[in-house]
């Protein structure tokens, strides 16, 4: 990955480099903050947090990239706040997706120290960037970008979901969020490199891709809000967020259009909510009932392991009224440690960090996820689901979950 030369694509994939640079769109380069964009874009993007619109997918890369693979560029795009289309980029012009017969792409490394789909250093003059032997425990602790994403127990540089989570936390590492071409450039010091990985990204990109100039938006560090969290008011909608169905994107487009409104104890909208609120209405909005309260939630919804969670899923803490087996608090997942939620009296309703040190006071500690469209016997629409209010809906009444 690191240091390596061009001659780690080898003679057919220096040939397949040449022809994509011959047939690269222009790629349109902003100011020094970055943003992964298409041709939708809009929302309410946190400046100081990971989020990234994700792309949609072109017919071109429908039909060119194999099913695993471009699943997993999705989820681990949306995982680790990097495009997907970037990674894509990086897996046809390393290996072909996995499909060249070159060395090290599949056991071994070339003659560079590469290995894997994504070429991920693993000796010699590529270093050793994977950590830790090729393939290991997943259990064992290594100092490197060794990933077990498909949580099978064993962190495999050749394994497809595996050395994707890797390549992306290595383009983390290396500042993706706010400068693209560096950190493209970091894990192949080639300009001809970033030049035919966004190149790529671009045709991969419904709309095509590009990389523009943004505003930040401004940290709200008032009293209670605490650190990586996000004062965000905004009127668009996250129409360019990889969502696993139609209802996922209502009930997210539902509890975006409620940013900056206020919170309150019981509140069920349409001008305040309380967290559990927030998130029933909002899947009230997809045609989707769910219980009133957090506590409520977590005990009759479907549970879903950390390494599974998917975007539109529910997020449970302890919360100061609650208890880890009875959470008085829930957020709506919108990517990679994201949620949006109605956090507490005297905060608006707004988009946060949690899971990590630096979150809010209450949401470092996660007691789980649960999945509101995954109830049994739930039937969900093919196209747009919007049916408020349907038949059956919950209850507004009750006491106030978080």
């Amino acid at each position: 990955m690191n240091r390596r030369l061009i001659g780690s694509i080898g003679v057919g994939g220096a040939i397949a480099l040449l022809l994509c640079l011959l047939a690269v769109p222009m790629i349109v380069f902003g100011g020094s903050t970055m943003l992964f964009a298409t041709d939708g874009g809009g929302g309410c993007v946190p400046g100081s947090a990971n989020t990234v619109a994700q792309p949609g997918v072109s017919s071109e890369a429908a039909n060119s990239i194999p099913a695993n693979y471009l699943t997993w560029f999705r989820k681990v795009g949306i995982q680790y706040g990097v495009s997907w289309t970037i990674l894509a980029g990086i897996g046809k012009v390393e290996s072909d997706d996995g499909r060249t017969k070159l060395p090290g792409v599949t056991s071994g490394a070339n003659a560079f120290g590469a290995a894997g789909p994504m070429q991920i250093g693993i000796d010699g003059a590529a270093g050793d960037q994977w950590g830790g032997a090729p393939v290991h425990p997943a259990s064992e602790v290594v100092n490197g970008v060794a990933t077990d994403e498909d949580g099978d127990g064993v962190a495999s540089v050749y394994d497809p979901a595996d050395a994707i989570a890797g390549a992306a936390k290595y383009l983390v590492a290396h500042g993706v969020q706010s400068n693209v071409q560096a950190a493209i450039f970091a894990y192949n010091h080639l300009d001809s490199y970033v030049q035919a990985v966004l190149g790529w990204a671009a045709t991969y990109a419904t709309g095509g891709y590009t990389v523009s100039g943004v505003t930040d938006v401004s940290t709200n560090s008032g009293s209670g809000n605490g650190s990586g969290s996000t004062s965000c008011v905004g009127t668009g909608t996250l129409d360019s967020l990889v969502t696993p169905n139609a209802a996922v994107a209502t009930a997210i487009n539902y509890a975006q259009a409620q940013l900056g409104k206020p919170y309150l104890f019981g509140g069920t909208g349409p001008d305040a909510f309380d967290c559990s609120g927030l998130v029933m209405m909002a899947y009230r909005a997809a045609g989707i009932n769910i219980p009133r309260t957090s506590q409520q939630q977590w005990a009759q919804l479907p549970h879903v392991p950390a390494a599974n969670v998917e975007v539109g899923d529910l997020v449970f803490f302890a919360g100061a009224d609650g208890t880890p087996t009875s959470p008085g608090h829930v957020g709506l997942v919108i990517g990679h440690d994201k949620m949006i939620e109605a956090y507490a009296t005297g905060v608006p309703i707004r988009i946060s960090t949690f899971g990590t040190p630096t979150s809010p006071p209450g949401l470092s500690q996660v007691v789980g996820y649960a999945r509101p469209w995954a109830q049994p016997g739930l039937h969900l629409a093919a196209g747009n689901a919007g049916a408020a209010g349907a038949a059956g809906a919950a209850s507004a009444a009750g006491s106030a979950g978080g």
